[in-house]
């Protein structure tokens, strides 16, 4: 089954969050091994996408809260247990 938000396909998880925020992941998030000068034009846009759309930050936060509502099951987060520290006496000291 293919799956067409706004006339473009999404194949991936990483497309549909692209095709959600109108914008590349790596645009919020970085790639590895950029540059310093590749990281501050990469924040400038993205000051300016938020200086042209201030809303952004509050949509985003609503369609996530959204998601959690909807779909709770994907945030069960299950502890791990850890196992017990074995506790050795210390040598030298009475127990």
């Amino acid at each position: 089954m293919r799956t067409y938000i706004g006339g473009h396909q999404a194949v991936s998880v990483d497309d549909f969050a692209e095709l959600a925020l109108g914008t590349p992941i790596e645009l919020w998030l970085g790639v590895e091994g950029e540059t310093d000068e590749e990281r501050a034009a990469r924040e400038d846009a993205a000051r300016d996408i938020l200086a042209d759309h201030p809303e952004m930050p509050d949509d985003l936060i609503r369609i996530a809260a959204g998601v959690v509502e909807t779909h709770p099951e994907l945030f069960d987060i299950v502890p791990l247990v850890r196992p017990a520290r074995r506790r050795t006496p210390r040598r030298g000291v009475a127990a």
